[in-house]
């Protein structure tokens, strides 16, 4: 049976909780993280660079001087590539799509090896509860501070809590995420998962049942 320690918010030990097998303990594929991750990455890019091609280019519907007879060079349209000011041959433009599609299941089938390899990894913390007064950054740190997470944490309520993530926005490198928006990539670019405990049975319901 697979299980992880218990902890409440000052790091004091609350006994052991039980952590699903079919999460928490699942071969690691690298090969199908890896897959995961790249198609995660390139769903996330943005296209940026955009130039205009000569059928975007404003004007050059007029022929510049006749076909003949002034010494210069033939030219039918200001908007040539060959002009200043004229369309952009091969250039890059908005319509690129670098989206990559995997199986819904591969997808979760890859989150529950990087959680497993985590939990090998000794990296997950369950906690019974955050509580913070206020949404303070300084509050925050100490909590951490307490489950020595000192560089790439993430934090998995069971639900957003407006609170928690005012008081991790100022902190390099440590999120927040709801139980139903774990992916691959925020898991494995994390050193440390702390997961508030009722976000446990949230998962079992979210990603079990679209296995």
């Amino acid at each position: 049976m697979t299980q992880a320690k218990l902890y409440n918010q000052k790091g004091e030990a609350q006994g052991e909780v039980r952590l699903n097998p079919e999460i928490f303990d699942v071969k690691m594929n690298a090969e199908l993280v890896h897959q995961v991750v790249v198609a995660q990455m390139a769903n996330r890019r943005l296209v940026l660079a955009h130039t205009k091609e000569r059928g975007d280019v404003r004007g050059g519907g007029k022929k510049p001087w006749k076909q003949k007879g002034t010494g210069r060079a033939r030219a039918g349209s200001s908007r040539s590539p060959l002009w200043r000011g004229g369309g952009i041959i091969f250039g890059p433009n908005k319509e690129r799509n670098y989206s990559k599609k995997v199986n819904k299941k591969a997808k979760i089938k890859a989150l529950f090896m990087v959680l497993s390899d985590k939990v090998r990894e000794n990296a997950i913390k369950v906690i019974t509860g955050i509580e913070l007064p206020e949404a303070k950054t300084k509050s925050m740190v100490q909590l951490l501070k307490v489950f020595d997470v000192k560089k790439g944490g993430l934090i998995v309520l069971p639900e957003m809590d407006k609170k928690v993530a005012l008081s991790v926005r100022n902190l390099p490198n440590v999120s927040v995420i709801a139980a139903d928006s774990l992916n691959v990539y925020d898991v494995i670019s994390s050193r440390e998962v702390l997961i508030v405990e009722p976000a446990l049975p949230r998962i079992e319901a979210v990603y079990l049942k679209k296995q």
